[in-house]
């Protein structure tokens, strides 16, 4: 159990976001006071499923005015917090310009959120939600690493603006936090790893990325067969207790990979069958790396990408986060049926 301070309260960045919802309800069920910086709270719109969670906790949240990009825009929203949970960070794919929509937001923002913690009294901890892409870029890197598996000593070293530029906004962010950390004694960093996040959201529109890849799998875009690309899963109910964890386990330091399968995405199809199977048009067979590569351009995605991805498998060693925060991951077939179940609900797919 953790011993957790109610006395002062909390700040979560993104609140809006995928993963800071399931934050936000698990330090509000713990009775926390959050403050939730946003950019308009006159939108209340977009934070309804917000105060609605906090109308059935015993906790309380109170909304600010606040850019990601704007220095010195969080002052009001952090004063007085003793823990500040940076999650703010895009989750998307296919950009534009990598560097205005992916690494000026990760590392321009989280550089904002720390000096600001560096100018408030109150802060001790920061919670930063890096990920498992600032480890790794591709599933082949996890054969190179020191006894064929990542872990929290690897650093990404092969993504690039070019080349898998997400992977390379988030390793470039979380650098920058550790400089920053390291500039000053007051406050100490506390980074969470997490690979590719799956389950249910807590707001009707989420934009993660991780609800494009189930929904090709689910609407009939992978029908003729599903590519077994290498990766982690974590449920984002599980990583938002990882982020509690972190945040009141007083021993706790550096990073933590926030991982509870390798799997693949043919596996994740497969998972589905059992419950879904006969009402959508989920792939019932892998597709063939030398054919993904073939068609690969086709799809937008790059060859060099499927080489180092499809039929490889993911391996990293979780055990610090089981050991230093106590943390627990349920099974992955419940993680994919709950999200499927509910985006089904929502009207993602069409029955076949």
């Amino acid at each position: 159990m953790l011993d957790i301070d109610r006395s002062a309260p909390v700040m979560v960045t993104g609140a809006t976001g995928y993963v800071a919802g399931w934050i936000v309800k698990a330090l509000l069920d713990a009775g926390l006071t959050v403050h939730a910086p946003v950019r308009d709270p006159a939108k209340t719109e977009k934070t309804a499923h917000l105060t609605a969670l906090a109308e059935a906790a015993h906790g309380e949240i109170r909304f600010f005015k606040a850019d990601l990009l704007e220095p010195g825009s969080y002052g009001e929203a952090m004063q007085g917090c003793s823990v500040v949970f940076h999650t703010a960070s895009p989750f998307i794919v296919n950009v534009k310009d990598p560097q205005r929509d992916l690494i000026d937001p990760a590392v321009k923002g989280t550089r904002n959120v720390l000096e600001e913690a560096n100018r408030t009294e109150s802060v001790r901890r920061v919670v930063l939600t890096s990920s498992c892409a600032a480890i790794y870029t591709d599933a082949i890197d996890c054969a190179s690493a020191p006894g064929g598996m990542l872990t929290e000593d690897v650093w990404n070293t092969t993504a690039s603006l070019d080349y898998q530029p997400y992977s390379y906004s988030k390793t470039l962010a979380e650098k920058e936090g550790w400089t920053i950390a390291a500039e000053q004694d007051r406050w100490d960093l506390v980074v969470i790893n997490p690979s590719l996040v799956l389950g249910p959201a807590i707001n009707d529109l989420p934009t993660s990325e991780s609800f494009r890849i189930i929904k090709m799998l689910g609407d009939g875009t992978m029908k003729a067969g599903a590519p077994k690309l290498g990766l982690g899963v974590v449920d984002v109910r599980d990583l938002a207790q990882a982020h509690l964890a972190a945040a009141f386990t007083p021993k706790a330091e550096g990073r933590h990979i926030t991982s509870g399968h390798g799997t693949n995405t043919f596996e994740i199809a497969t998972l589905l069958q059992d419950k879904f199977g006969a009402d959508y048009p989920l792939p019932k067979r892998p597709l063939p790396k030398w054919l993904f590569w073939l068609l690969a351009p086709t799809a937008g995605v790059e060859r060099k990408f499927v080489s180092r991805n499809a039929n490889i498998v993911w391996k990293a060693d979780n055990s610090k986060g089981r050991t230093a925060l106590g943390l627990t991951y349920r099974p992955l077939k419940e993680t994919v049926e709950d999200m499927f179940a509910q985006m089904v609900e929502r009207g993602a797919f069409t029955k076949s």
